[in-house]
């Protein structure tokens, strides 16, 4: 099966893993940030496509996404399912 985004998604991948951020920068970039534990908390994740993550908010129950970066691994650029 062939994935049609999955050219975009790596050329994305390498770009947000090309340089390192800070969870500083990403907040000034993205706003909220959340690491490993912190989206555990407020998230239900219910698939991977790096380099975004599939997740449910446990708050409201919206459905979304966030991108990631690979080390530190941080979760960034909450956008709600528009469906």
């Amino acid at each position: 099966m062939t994935d049609p985004t999955e050219a975009i998604r790596r050329a994305q991948l390498a770009q947000i893993n090309a340089v390192t951020a800070t969870r500083e920068a990403l907040v000034a970039k993205h706003g909220q940030v959340w690491n490993t534990d912190e989206l555990a908390r407020d998230f239900e994740v219910l698939g991977f496509l790096a380099p975004y993550v599939v997740v449910r908010r446990k708050a409201d129950g919206q459905l979304g996404s966030l991108a990631f970066q690979h080390d530190p691994r941080l979760y960034f650029g909450w956008a709600p399912d528009q469906h």
